[in-house]
C-alpha cells in the first residue's frame, strides 16, 4: 500500500469517530513529591507549588497546587497515548505520530496537591496533508470530586504511513 492510500485509509477509519469520546484515562493522584520534582525540573519553585506550611497559611487554596504545565505535561500518561499498543491499535497504517503542538490551553481550575487526575480524549478532527494526517484530539483533564476540569486541551498530532 502506498503513502496515499495509506493516509486515506486512516481517515476513512477515523472519520466515523469524530466529535465521540474515544478514550479515559486511568486515575493519577498528584503528590508532593510529583509537585516538588517538576518545581525542580523547570525551576518553578513559586511557594505556592512547593511550600506546605506557607501555602496551608497564606493560599486561597489552602495547600500546594500543581503547576498547570505539569498537569500538560502529564497528558502522554493521563491519555495512555504512550502505551506501546496504543499507536499499532488506533492508527491502522501509520508508522510514526509526530506531537505537533497545541492549538488551545487553559486552566479552569487548580490541582491541590493529593487530587487526583484522568483525562477525556474527544477525537475533533482529522485531514489529509500531502505526506500525513493531521489529527485534533479535544482533551479535558478532570479532577476527582470537582466540577471544574484542571485542563482543557486541543492537541495535534501528524502521523505518517
Amino acid at each position: 500500500m502506498d503513502a496515499t492510500q495509506a493516509i486515506g485509509q486512516l481517515i476513512d477509519f477515523m472519520t466515523p469517530k469524530f466529535g465521540t469520546l474515544i478514550h479515559t484515562g486511568p486515575w493519577l493522584t498528584i503528590d508532593q513529591q510529583r509537585i516538588d520534582a517538576f518545581a525542580a525540573v523547570t525551576g518553578d519553585e513559586q511557594w505556592i507549588h512547593t511550600d506546605p506550611q506557607r501555602a496551608k497559611e497564606q493560599s486561597p487554596y489552602g495547600t500546594t497546587i500543581a503547576h498547570g504545565y505539569l498537569t500538560l505535561s502529564l497528558l502522554p500518561f493521563l491519555t495512555q497515548s504512550n502505551h506501546p499498543d496504543y499507536f499499532s491499535d488506533n492508527y491502522p497504517g501509520m508508522r510514526l505520530r509526530v506531537n505537533y503542538g497545541l492549538n488551545k490551553v487553559r486552566f479552569p481550575f487548580p490541582v491541590k496537591v493529593d487530587s487526583a487526575l484522568r483525562a477525556h480524549t474527544t477525537l475533533a478532527s482529522a485531514r489529509a496533508l500531502d505526506d500525513c494526517v493531521e489529527v485534533i484530539y479535544s482533551i479535558t483533564v478532570e479532577i476527582q470530586g470537582e466540577e471544574k476540569p484542571a485542563c482543557v486541551a486541543e492537541f495535534v498530532a501528524r502521523l505518517y504511513p
